[in-house]
């Protein structure tokens, strides 16, 4: 990762570890699975075994597809509280801000849109069933997500632009080499210290804007 800063930033936050209140994902899971998904679908992805992907479908076979009920448990789930702000404040830095993610993904556009931001994310057609990928990359190598998390920050990377990514998974770690500046919480968190991985922890969310407000000189991708 560069440390140093071009004249521009895209920030993508993911949404279910660092944009929402708690993973709304797991949110529901619990709430409508009794609990059972962690130790048959959690686990897995997070080892390694099993990509983003596969995990989203393995998760929604487990739940009812039911627009209306999966909906409203999910909005039980507010954002954080400081989302808002955060967004006028990188918007007043002229940041480009995108809210990504790789879960299920069908309750993400409607939470994000007060705030009119950009989101990439996989959905349900709930009409048919299936879930639906709209921002799978099949040029990636790897090919386990359903929202390639690396293509938008490559594509930003190509416009020189300063690329900063918060997340709070382990899956994450492939987009989180990409980025110029990394802030992690949770077991992506962990990864990085384990693998000697440069970070700056993730406390909450005024620290990315903190970064973008800092004279040139003075930004690292390295947590104090």
């Amino acid at each position: 990762m560069s440390s140093s800063v071009g004249p521009g930033f895209s920030v993508f936050l993911d949404f279910d570890t660092v944009v929402s209140s708690e993973h709304v994902g797991a949110y529901l899971l619990d709430r409508l699975t009794a609990g059972r998904w962690r130790s048959e679908v959690s686990e897995p992805v997070q080892q390694g075994w099993i990509g983003g992907r596969l995990l989203s479908e393995q998760q929604w076979q487990l739940l009812p597809a039911n627009r209306t009920l999966l909906m409203a448990v999910a909005s039980e789930v507010p954002v954080d509280p400081e989302f808002g702000s955060v967004v006028d404040a990188l918007r007043a830095a002229q940041a480009e801000v995108t809210v990504v993610s790789d879960g299920l993904g069908f309750y993400v556009a409607r939470s994000c849109a007060p705030y009119d931001v950009r989101v990439l994310a996989n959905d349900v057609d709930f009409r048919q069933g299936p879930l639906e990928y709209p921002y799978l990359d099949r040029c990636c190598s790897c090919l386990t997500c359903g929202m390639c998390k690396q293509a938008p920050i490559k594509e930003a990377k190509a416009r020189g632009r300063t690329t900063v990514f918060a997340s709070g998974a382990a899956s994450d770690r492939k987009a989180a080499l990409l980025a110029d500046v990394l802030f992690a919480r949770g077991t992506l968190a962990e990864w990085c210290s384990t693998f000697g991985v440069p970070f700056r922890p993730l406390d909450s969310l005024g620290g990315i804007v903190d970064l973008t407000r800092a004279p040139t000189g003075q930004r690292r991708d390295v947590g104090a």
